[in-house]
């Protein structure tokens, strides 16, 4: 039997079992760079709005939160989108070949199924080249889906090689970092640690890049240690160059090896580092279901936490910019709906608005990771010891409404002391907090319908993921798309006040309330619906 006997079958299934998966991920990229480009179209209309962008490029939060800034002396609307769009689209793709890779290889053996596989007329690497083989068609969906997006908004500066270029690139990062997952799925036994782990290495690519970047604003040595750098160093759109996307594909080929040659390390099911040992008793807090989910969830709500701080500390320095870029540009009054006096504070709102989507997503996140402790069989074993189920559901609901509480104040703090240091003035970041508190209704809204949905009907969640979307594009794309009012009255940001520019009023208030209600029923019938329905029923 050779030692990949069985890799074509496996493929078949792993591709069977994530086609919603990829199609997903290959959607979301698509029309998330179709819809960022053509907003981009829509902000800069002129090529001396693109010039005065182009002439922010040298402040260092700029560099660090985007890219290099290739041909900023001559700007064009293609620099613009090799500058600033390409890094996301990258971080796209990064993540989603982590989490692909984890599932398919760590996931596989945590679980048992790769044991039972074996013991069929599999080959030692055929599920290793299988999951590998799932992982690059993905990547390269994801990478086709964003050339398609950029073609399709049919700019003249975005040139088909240019295009072609930003997609491999795309393809490329994203097996990169599939290719580390792979690495530290031997280097642990659990599925949790080798996901931490990818998710570092790639954060530190990231860190890595954007202080290389500070350094020189077209890169620097330091910079070509990362990842994204090989692809935003293609240059596309301004100077292409394709010989950088070889460093990608030879440092991917590369850690696959090594992740095979490591494989034969360790025996399986095993990691080679092995697990610490825990304490010989477990903390107090870890015996009630709300200490439970503090202790699963406070890795992602720590790195999300020092994400979203970061970014809304970066964001919020460009306020000192303001006034040149409305002069150069009044068109992105428009796109980022700057009308009144204080150019400031109406600046500073829309940029919180942005920052919001971070807790939308960790308050879903985190409610909906029940259906996974449900669908593994740890929530069945909670029940049968004698945990009320109401309790289970109420105690970790709630501990997912304090953290997105926490990551709110956060990032209306960041956004805050960003304002600060572009203005000098300390009390921003006070009332940029309140004006970040004044979004919980809306955001426990969202958060109580994922509940409720999960109660009632867990095959439906998908439902609160869709209205995840659906507020990012009212928000986003909202006016550049002229929505009519219905549209977006369906939104719960639309019924937020933009504080501190806008007064608040009775309408505000009763919004706030119904809101908080709306939120209490939903959270409840949910809970209610759980206590009723079998576990793991569709």
């Amino acid at each position: 039997m050779s030692p990949f006997t069985g890799t074509g079958a496996l493929l078949r299934l792993n591709l069977r079992l994530d086609r919603t998966r990829i199609l997903i991920w290959t959607l979301a990229v698509g029309l998330g760079v179709y819809g960022s480009v053509y907003s981009l179209v829509e902000a800069f209309p002129t090529p001396e709005s693109i010039r005065a962008r182009g002439a922010l490029l040298n402040n260092p939060a700029t560099l660090m939160m985007t890219g290099p800034a290739f041909a900023a002396d001559d700007y064009t609307f293609g620099a613009m989108v090799a500058n600033e769009l390409s890094l996301y689209v990258f971080l796209a793709a990064g993540i989603m070949a982590i989490l692909l890779s984890v599932r398919h290889t760590r996931a596989e053996e945590e679980s048992g199924r790769l044991e039972m596989l074996r013991a069929r007329p599999v080959g030692r690497f055929a599920p290793s080249a299988a999951a590998a083989a799932t992982v690059a068609f993905a990547c390269v969906l994801v990478g086709a889906a964003t050339t398609v997006g950029l073609l399709g908004v049919g700019h003249e500066d975005l040139d088909v090689a240019g295009c072609l270029a930003m997609g491999a690139g795309t393809a490329l990062t994203g097996l990169v970092f599939a290719a580390v997952a792979t690495v530290a799925a031997q280097l642990t036994e659990h599925v949790r640690s080798a996901t931490g782990m990818a998710m570092g290495v790639l954060a530190s690519a990231y860190l890595v890049r954007g202080i290389g970047d500070v350094i020189h604003p077209t890169g620097s040595w330091l910079s070509w240690f990362s990842p994204f750098a090989w692809a935003q160093q293609t240059r596309v759109f301004v100077d292409l160059r394709w010989w950088p996307l070889a460093v990608s594909l030879s440092v991917a080929l590369g850690a696959f090896a090594l992740a095979a040659a490591l494989a034969h390390r360790r025996d399986l099911g095993a990691g080679l580092r092995p697990a610490p040992r825990g304490p010989a008793t477990a903390a107090g807090t870890l015996r009630s279901p709300a200490g439970l989910a503090a202790r699963l969830l406070r890795g992602s709500i720590i790195a999300w936490a020092l994400g979203v701080f970061f970014f809304a500390v970066a964001m919020g320095s460009l306020a000192n910019s303001l006034d040149g870029m409305l002069e150069e540009n009044p068109a992105l009054a428009e796109w980022i709906a700057v009308e009144g006096t204080d150019l400031t504070a109406e600046f500073a709102g829309v940029i919180l608005s942005f920052v919001m989507i971070a807790p939308l997503v960790i308050g879903v996140s985190g409610v909906l990771t029940l259906k996974t402790e449900e669908s593994s069989g740890r929530s069945e074993l909670l029940v049968v010891s004698g945990r009320a189920r109401a309790s289970h559901v109420g105690g970790w609901s709630a501990t997912v409404a304090v953290q997105l509480a926490v990551l709110t104040l956060i990032g209306g703090a960041g956004v805050g002391l960003g304002v600060w240091a572009g203005t000098g003035e300390g009390r921003w970041i006070g009332e940029m907090t309140v004006a970040a508190a004044a979004y919980l209704p809306a955001l426990l809204l969202v958060a109580a319908l994922a509940m409720a949905l999960f109660g009632l009907l867990p095959r439906l969640t998908v439902l609160a993921w869709i209205a995840v979307v659906w507020i990012a594009l009212a928000l986003f794309l909202g006016e550049l798309l002229q929505l009519p009012d219905w549209a977006l009255d369906l939104s719960p940001f639309t019924h937020v006040p933009a504080l501190p520019a806008q007064a608040v009023g009775v309408a505000e208030t009763a919004s706030w309330v119904a809101m908080t209600g709306i939120a209490a029923a939903l959270a409840a019938v949910g809970i209610l619906g759980y206590r009723r329905r079998d576990i793991q029923s569709r």
